[in-house]
């Protein structure tokens, strides 16, 4: 699969996305703040998400309309919506302004005024939220497009992803498994179901699951991301500060450099420190070779030291001096 230029897979660095949310506050200034944070962290992507509070929801007062529990208890679903939204209208200077700073841009879209936006300004891949993966008919819609999809697996069945895949057609996409608790507490993260994986959009406190996943074959990465001097938002407790977000993405390409094949090339000025024979005492031509006269020391100029025992039944060649390296020469009837 491929996201724009970049090409995505266990051959290549983790795709890394910058997850802005509502961490911009509402303000456009901020954003683009944003935008210049990710890029100087050496991110991939800043990741928007791309709704008003009327596609997601109707303004009601019904219980139904409420949430129950999590950090957004007591709130209503409009007014929540309302305050954390990406204005539709903010995104071709969102898209004119990344292109620009060198990063990838794209959003979670929810409907399909989202997904032709995307479309329109050509984002290089298309998002799907958690809660969106049962929405087939956005699906569908938005593999349409022809545009790579991210789709998050928070809550999803079984049945829930292979409708998804069904819906995706020919269309390239992946699956970002993620846990929608907001923040994640550790124990429901399930590493071990995360063996090989492609992506994961993680909502933990720190970079622990990234880097965790990154040595277990992750390809994509998503963490929710925040300047550390704009206010507090509702998605600020499991976001990393800019500052933060540099070092998992220093430790995380780390961790995939370290997956790597060997090359050995750290060890080359030392291969010459490995242990060999050496005369220790000098030796006259036709001596024996004792435990006295030769030993297994440091550097690596003479015979293997598995050669020791064998020469034990030989003889010098010729008068040997202290601090030579034995070799084949020095011994008589080699």
């Amino acid at each position: 699969m491929k996201i724009g230029d970049r090409e995505i897979g266990f051959l290549h660095p983790p795709y890394i996305i910058a997850e802005a949310s509502c961490n911009h506050g509402g303000s456009f200034d901020r954003a683009m703040e944003m935008i210049d944070a990710a890029a100087v962290c050496r991110a991939d992507a800043i990741k928007f998400q791309c709704y008003t509070p009327d596609s997601m929801t109707i303004n009601s007062e019904r219980s139904e309309f409420v949430i129950k529990d999590g950090p957004w208890k007591g709130r209503r679903l409009y007014d929540l919506y309302a305050q954390t939204q990406t204005p539709p209208e903010w995104f071709p200077k969102i898209k004119e302004y990344a292109d620009r700073k060198g990063i990838h841009w794209f959003a979670s879209v929810f409907d399909k005024a989202g997904v032709d936006l995307m479309a329109q300004l050509d984002a290089p891949a298309i998002k799907i939220a958690s809660f969106e993966i049962t929405d087939i008919p956005l699906i569908r819609y938005a593999a349409s497009t022809g545009k790579p999809l991210l789709i998050s697996t928070g809550m999803a069945t079984d049945k829930d992803r292979r409708l998804a895949a069904e819906a995706m057609g020919t269309n390239k996409f992946t699956f970002l498994e993620c846990t929608s608790g907001y923040p994640t507490p550790f124990e429901d993260v399930g590493l071990y179901a995360l063996w090989g994986t492609r992506g994961i959009s993680d909502h933990t406190i720190g970079d622990v699951v990234p880097i965790a996943a990154t040595a277990l074959g992750t390809s994509i990465i998503e963490k929710h991301f925040r300047c550390f001097w704009h206010p507090d938002t509702e998605d600020s407790v499991f976001s990393l500060d800019e500052i933060d977000f540099a070092h998992m993405v220093k430790r995380v390409r780390d961790t995939w450099t370290a997956m790597q094949p060997r090359t050995y090339r750290s060890e080359d000025g030392h291969r010459e420190l490995k242990r060999s024979l050496y005369v220790v005492v000098d030796i006259k031509a036709g001596e024996f070779f004792t435990p006295e006269n030769i030993r297994s020391i440091r550097p690596g100029g003479g015979l293997a030291p598995i050669y020791f025992d064998a020469l034990r039944t030989k003889t010098a060649s010729r008068d040997l001096i202290r601090g030579e390296p034995l070799t084949w020469d020095m011994i008589s009837g080699s």
